[in-house]
């Protein structure tokens, strides 16, 4: 049976749809799940692959109406099928549908099939969006705080001084509670909460590192090498060299997750300042004169690696380990 090669171009309100059997075809749908269970309901018991970008909560009614069909679905990066497609010219919704279609034809064996989040971990996915939003509006209204003092003089620091102290104070209490509400959607799944007691064994690690490997690997599943969740967090050093005209030292690359990347580094930090094997190997390492930016990355990368042995081997991190 032929495929048929769908490609979705996400917004707000709507999804332009490009469709390609024969030939192609454009729609454009309501993006709510009964617009979208009734556009795709023409389409079962066909042989359909269907790709669309990652837009966040946007793609949420696609992914509730998309389980109850049998497709191949692919959440491709943005970034990604830009990437790919070269020198462009042009563009809107129609288009960008399109050149998801085109990407998909021709890539969709190289690339990993969506599949249905469990309840537990679309709330943890939720609640941590929810609470880094939070966190970003209380760094907002920090650096608002020591703004106000330039107010002095017309009489406004003070009132505005503390009507920004309650926010910060109510902003705070919900984060508590979106916190307490992720242990409790791991507490209530026995598979999540022994990962995450296993995890919170390794060396540096806390439990917002935890939470969100627990989110981004969808409880060990959806990435379960630890030199692929390396790269994607940005740590995998990688070598630029071509011919002789060209060589540098192996280094980093910028595509990856920053969030994920600032959470490992803070992780490091906290690691190499405990009585354990990752700080006795940044000691030595800095001591034989490597780059301390360098060693630390290496500890993040260790981070990684070591937290995805204990999900293999179902054992709790033993601490006296001798690192090379």
């Amino acid at each position: 049976m032929k495929n048929i090669i769908i490609g979705i171009d996400i917004s707000s309100k709507t999804l332009d749809i490009c469709v390609k059997e024969e030939s192609i075809n454009y729609f454009s749908i309501e993006n709510s799940v009964s617009a979208i269970k009734r556009f795709f309901k023409s389409y079962s018991g066909e042989n359909v692959i269907i790709a669309m970008e990652n837009t966040g909560r946007y793609n949420w009614n696609l992914f509730e109406s998309l389980e109850k069909f049998n497709f191949r679905v692919y959440v491709i990066s943005a970034l990604h099928i830009k990437k790919s497609i070269g020198l462009v010219r042009g563009k809107n919704d129609k288009i960008d549908a399109l050149r998801i279609c085109s990407f998909i034809e021709k890539n969709h064996q190289e690339n990993r099939e969506w599949k249905p989040s469990s309840c537990s971990i679309k709330k943890i996915k939720i609640l941590l969006t929810e609470r880094a939003l939070r966190i970003k509006i209380k760094k907002q209204l920090m650096v608002q705080q020591h703004d106000y003092k330039l107010m002095k003089s017309i009489g406004l620091d003070k009132e505005l001084k503390n009507l920004n102290a309650k926010l910060i104070k109510s902003i705070d209490q919900q984060i508590k509670v979106i916190e307490n509400d992720i242990e409790k959607a791991i507490l209530d799944d026995e598979k999540l909460s022994q990962q995450h007691k296993l995890i919170k064994s390794v060396p540096g690690v806390g439990q917002v590192l935890s939470w969100t490997l627990l989110s981004k690997t969808e409880g060990f599943t959806a990435i379960t090498d630890p030199r692929k969740m390396a790269c994607y967090s940005g740590v995998a050093p990688f070598d630029f060299q071509s011919g002789t005209s060209l060589k540098r030292r192996p280094g980093v690359s910028m595509l990856a997750d920053k969030n994920l990347k600032t959470i490992l580094h803070l992780a490091a930090m906290s690691a190499i300042r405990l009585d354990n094997d990752l700080r006795r190997y940044y000691i030595r390492k800095v001591g034989e004169g490597k780059n301390k930016m360098s060693v630390l990355n290496a500890v993040r990368n260790k981070i990684i690696h070591r937290v995805f042995a204990v999900i293999k081997n179902q054992t709790f991190y033993e601490k006296d380990l001798v690192l090379s």
